[in-house]
C-alpha cells in the first residue's frame, strides 16, 4: 500500500493486481474514530481488478483517528453536524474526480464502501452526484433524513446499485437504525439489496463475503 499527495485529503492507495485498460475504481470511507488504513484490512478480500484508494477524513477525532463530521445522540436519535458534513461530502466529490485523474481509473466505474458514518457519506455522495458513481456498499450506517432534500433528481438515481448491510446486534448504530436507511433508501427509485447478519458494529466473515460477491457482479455485469 503507499500514499500519494495527488488529492486533497490523506489517502492509501492498492494498485489493482489484474490490469486490463482503465480500471474500476473503489473508494473507501473508514468510520469516526478510525482512519485510512481500517478498511484497506479487507483489501485482500476484494475483487483483483479495483484500484482502491482508502481516504482519511478531514476532522481530528481522539488519537490517530477522524470524523467526516459530529455527530449527537438524542432521544430521537442520531443528528449530524450539516456543515461539517457537506464540507466532507464536497472533499469526497473532489477526491473522486482528482483519483480518476490521477491514477487513470475508469470514471464510469467508482464505487463507494463506507463503514459507520463512512457509510452515511457514501449514501450522501452517490444520492447527490450519481453522474460519478456507479454504486455504493453501505456498511452498518446508511442515510440519515436530513441528506434527502439535497438528492439528486429521481430519474438520475433510478437503477442505482446500493448493498446496505447491518448487524443485529449493533450497539452502536441499533438495527432500528439500519432499518430506518432502508426503508429510506427503498422509498428511492434505486436498486436496493439490504441484508443483516447476527452480528455488532463490524464486518464479519458472512458480511464481507456477501460485499465481495456483490462489488464483482457489479465489474461482471
Amino acid at each position: 500500500m503507499t500514499e500519494h499527495k495527488q488529492l486533497s485529503l490523506t489517502h492509501l492507495m492498492r494498485r489493482p493486481a489484474v490490469v486490463s485498460g482503465a480500471p474500476p475504481l473503489l473508494m473507501m470511507l473508514h468510520g469516526i474514530g478510525s482512519n485510512e488504513r481500517d478498511l484497506l484490512g479487507l483489501a485482500p478480500y476484494l475483487d483483483p481488478r479495483f484500484l482502491i484508494v482508502s481516504l482519511r477524513a478531514p476532522y481530528p477525532y481522539g488519537p490517530d483517528g477522524y470524523s467526516w463530521f459530529e455527530i449527537g445522540r438524542t432521544p430521537k436519535g442520531i443528528v449530524i453536524e450539516p456543515a461539517q458534513a457537506d464540507a466532507s461530502r464536497k472533499q469526497i466529490i473532489q477526491c473522486i474526480a482528482a483519483a480518476v485523474t490521477a491514477y487513470a481509473a475508469d470514471a464510469k466505474r467508482v464505487y463507494l464502501m463506507g463503514f459507520s458514518q463512512g457509510a452515511m457519506m457514501s449514501a450522501w455522495v452517490a444520492l447527490t452526484r450519481p453522474d460519478m458513481v456507479a454504486g455504493a456498499v453501505l456498511m452498518s450506517g446508511g442515510m440519515q433524513p436530513e441528506m434527502l432534500p439535497t438528492i439528486a433528481p429521481k430519474q438520475q438515481i433510478a437503477g442505482k446499485p446500493f448493498l446496505a448491510i447491518h448487524g443485529t446486534r449493533d450497539q452502536q448504530l441499533p438495527i432500528a437504525v439500519g432499518h430506518a436507511s432502508r426503508d429510506i433508501l427503498a422509498s428511492l427509485p434505486v436498486d436496493l439489496t439490504y441484508r443483516e447478519y447476527p452480528m455488532g458494529h463490524e464486518v464479519n466473515q458472512q458480511s464481507l463475503a456477501d460485499v465481495v460477491a456483490w462489488l464483482s457482479a457489479r465489474l461482471s455485469s
